[in-house]
């Protein structure tokens, strides 16, 4: 068959998408769109507007609309149930020709002649409404499905329990079709009726059945927080009606320019066009109080005496006095302009972007525009979970409520995706107590708090400042030590990293808490435990530190050996250098292959091995320069480039010798100012005046031989024992050996004596000389000084005779310019006259 009813040609035809209603849609050059009903065979009905030719129509898949392009560059959007006039888009870009969508979302693309353009329509956030009791209601198109929450996460003990984050396995059930388009759903007080708003007008239906109870038309609509009934709409920009157990109760016109919303809760929000919002009693209707601020969300705990005002980008917690309120209400005590005084107070500030939120006892649950799921209480923030986000990074949640019963916040995503997350009561309600104050409440409940949340407890009064009852309450093992560090307890961090299981005691986490806990002891001069704590985590550098400042020899040595056994090579290096392992030091350069370090090293520390490490380096140089190894000279073939070798050895043999010397026993630390010169002494220089001021004695003449005596007469016999022939007698050779000696020492003395008086006088002459070079050259100074100011003198009378000079001829000049000016008058006058 064929429908007729166009005056011109059919353009475009589109079926309607969902099957309920027998229509279709066309587009023809009369300019006109009609509805046909292919059932009955009759126009439904006739949409015009356009001034050209109708290209393309459609029925939107997801959107109750009805779109038309067409030749005149415009596109126009209609109502697809009452067939108005919604919108027309006009991007300047000539003819419009095709139009296409998705049933996944709401965007719109149109084609015109100079290009494409993609439009989203609408917003797709998911109209969802929860009641307290877990039941959940939503709106897909025109059709309204239910579920429940209720036990689909499972129970914390539960090995089936689904994981936090993850989504609900929900079964949804038809409740029936709205007669109009939802825009949004919302449960009433206890959760018995549920109201759908959009296109002008609202329903309330019973939440079970979903049977009609009320309609009307309304631009907004809210519900009490209290009468099961009790709702209100705005009519207009200047009316507002108040229900009563759905009956009309009162109509107020707001004290505003312009009423653009209202917001429900346990007053009547309005919000005004000068960016402000008005609170209005639901009983009386009287006017409350009026807060400059633009909202635009409201939320209100549950026992009505604190409300979250939700800006664009911060949030303000108030106070709502009811007792106040009611008292000035029943004894007429409003101001028509600021209300009733003392019915709000502010208490915080939320410095965040708040998209939507939950009242928890006097905890705030909210996302943000971030993506985090936040909780809020006494104005201290804690971040609960990142949620995700769109390629915008704007959040893709909104919270749907609280169930205290599971404990836990359900959240659904704009696919109508739920999901929950952990968060127990008590642990909100046990900071809540501490946030007022109220410790004995705190520690009541804290008795029915699990202790899988101890640590969150712990964290949130870290926060706090109570650092004391955190370290009481924690059972993380990382947070109680960097707790004890803060608190100063060493010895329960100490002892917390003697429990360390073996196979964690060599990991970066464990070496770096051993490093704060030997900063810690350090800092109160504890040097055991700093020590036992650097040489749990091989902090070499701390150790020669420490070893350094106390005069650790031994543990200097150990460290020594430590760090090079670990490849702590420079640790290593200067450790044996301050304990005087020279040795050490040189065969550490060797090893690490830095010859030319050693040789130089040698060459001042250990001469006696400057050949050897030379012909080491020679050999490895090689391997890179042959011409560059032959430059190097060593002591054996170019002595004369090691000028003072064989003193620089004797310092060495003296130098280890004194090592050997104090190796035992060590210098006392009260050496330390005497010894410190030593460090400024030239040893090989001191060795050298040595050798030249004390130059060895010349060896005794030998004394003249005596003449022999005659041969003595046999003696006598006699009855005593005959003398030992043995016996000790003065020898003279011997005696003059000692004089000689002594001689010899004398001399040594005097010319000693004598080259010290030289040197005195020696540095008399000299500070003599430097005077008199001081004072010539003080007097030279004093002589260009007096020079430079008589220069001065003279060229400021020259100045002073050239200005009186210049000013006498020009006083001369002045005086001759005067004379001839009245020899011309003289002479001008018989001219004149």
């Amino acid at each position: 068959y064929t429908l007729e009813g166009h005056e011109r040609g059919v353009n475009c035809i589109d079926y309607y998408p969902s099957g309920d209603k027998p229509y279709i849609l066309s587009g023809a050059d009369d300019r006109t769109v009609k509805i046909w009903d292919y059932q009955t065979k009759s126009i439904v009905h006739s949409l015009d507007g356009h001034s050209h030719n109708v290209c393309s129509v459609m029925f939107h898949p997801k959107l109750p609309l009805i779109c038309s392009a067409s030749e005149d560059g415009t596109v126009r959007l209609w109502q697809s149930t009452t067939y108005r006039a919604e919108t027309t888009l006009n991007y300047g870009m000539e003819r419009a020709w095709a139009l296409a969508a998705t049933r996944e979302t709401t965007k719109l693309a149109i084609g015109f002649d100079e290009g494409c353009v993609v439009i989203e329509l609408g917003s797709d956030d998911p109209v969802v409404s929860m009641d307290g009791t877990g039941k959940v209601v939503w709106a897909k198109n025109n059709e309204i499905q239910t579920t429940t929450v209720r036990g689909l996460a499972g129970a914390v003990d539960d090995e089936d329990a689904l994981p936090d984050g993850e989504r609900l396995p929900v079964i949804p059930r038809d409740l029936g079709a709205c007669e109009l388009y939802p825009q949004a759903i919302k449960h009433n007080c206890n959760g018995r009726f549920i109201a759908v708003c959009g296109d002008g007008e609202y329903i309330i239906y019973t939440a079970q059945a979903l049977r009609n109870k009320a309609f009307g038309q309304a631009i907004d609509f809210v519900w009490s927080a209290t009468g099961t009934g009790d709702y209100a709409i705005r009519e207009s920009t200047n009316r507002v009606k108040f229900f009563k157990n759905f009956k009309e109760s009162r109509a107020i016109k707001p004290a505003t320019a312009s009423a653009d919303a209202l917001f429900g809760g346990h007053l009547l929000g309005v919000k005004g066009g000068d960016s402000a919002v008005l609170f209005y009693d639901w009983d009386s209707g009287e006017f409350v109080r009026k807060i400059d601020v633009a909202p635009k969300e409201i939320y209100w705990s549950d026992a009505g005496n604190l409300v979250l005002i939700a800006c664009a980008d911060s949030a303000y917690v108030l106070s709502y006095n009811a007792a106040t309120t009611a008292s000035a209400i029943a004894m007429g005590q409003m101001s028509p302009e600021d209300g009733v005084d003392g019915s709000f107070d502010l208490l915080y500030e939320i410095s965040d972007n708040i998209t939507s939120g939950e009242w928890v006892g006097d905890c705030f649950l909210y996302c943000n525009s971030s993506g985090r799921l936040n909780y809020s209480v006494g104005g201290k923030i804690q971040t609960l979970v990142h949620l995700d986000t769109n390629s915008s990074g704007a959040t893709t949640h909104r919270i749907l409520g609280y169930l205290a019963k599971e404990d836990r916040v359900y959240l659904v995503d704009k696919s109508l995706n739920i999901v929950s997350y952990k968060i127990m009561l008590a642990v909100l309600q046990y900071q809540t107590a501490v946030m007022r104050g109220d410790f004995d409440a705190a520690n009541e409940l804290l008795a029915v708090i699990p202790e899988a949340e101890y640590t969150t407890i712990a964290r949130f009064l870290e926060s706090q400042g109570f650092k004391e009852e955190a370290l009481e309450v924690t059972t993380d093992d990382d947070h109680k030590f960097d707790l004890s560090l803060e608190l100063g307890k060493i010895a329960i961090a100490h002892g917390l990293m003697e429990e360390i299981p073996p196979d964690e005691k060599n990991s970066i986490d464990t070496m770096a808490k051993w490093k704060k806990l030997s900063d810690a002891a350090l800092k109160i001069s504890d040097f055991e435990l700093t020590e036992a704590c650097s040489l749990a985590s091989d902090d070499f550098p701390g150790l020669l530190l420490l070893y350094s400042a106390v005069g650790n020899f031994d543990g200097m040595e150990a460290l020594a050996a430590a760090a090079q056994k670990k490849g702590k090579t420079n640790v290593a290096f200067i450790a044996y250098l301050l304990t005087g392992n020279v040795e050490a030091c040189a065969n550490l350069l060797i090893d690490t292959n830095r010859l030319p370090e050693a040789a130089f090293f040698a060459r001042t520390y250990l001469p006696s091995r400057v050949e050897e490490i030379v012909s080491l380096w020679k050999a490895d140089l090689s391997k890179v320069s042959e011409t560059a190894a032959n430059a190097l000279a060593d002591p054996k073939t170019s002595p004369d480039l090691f000028p003072d070798l064989d003193v620089a050895l004797q310092v060495e043999k003296m130098f280890l010798a004194q090592r050997e010397a104090t190796k035992a026993t060590g210098i006392s630390a009260s050496d330390y100012p005497t010894a410190k010169d030593d460090l400024e002494l030239d040893l090989i220089a001191l060795v050298k005046s040595q050798a030249v001021a004390a130059p060895p004695p010349p060896p005794p003449p030998a004394p003249p031989a005596p003449p022999a005596p005659p041969p003595a007469p046999p003696a006598p016999p006699s009855d005593e024992p005959p003398e030992n022939p043995f016996a000790a007698v003065d020898d003279p050779v011997d005696d003059a050996a000692a004089k000689a000696a002594e001689k010899a020492e004398a001399d040594r003395r005097a010319r000693e004596a004598a080259a010290a008086a030289e040197r005195r006088r020696a540095e008399a002459e000299a500070r003599r000389l430097a005077e008199e070079a001081a004072a010539a050259e003080a007097a030279r100074i004093a002589a260009e000084e007096a020079a430079a100011a008589e220069a001065a003198r003279l060229a400021a009378e020259a100045a002073a005779a050239e200005a009186a000079r210049i000013a006498a001829e020009e006083a001369a000049a002045a005086e001759a310019a005067r004379i001839a000016a009245e020899d011309d008058d003289l002479n001008d006058f018989g001219d004149d006259w």
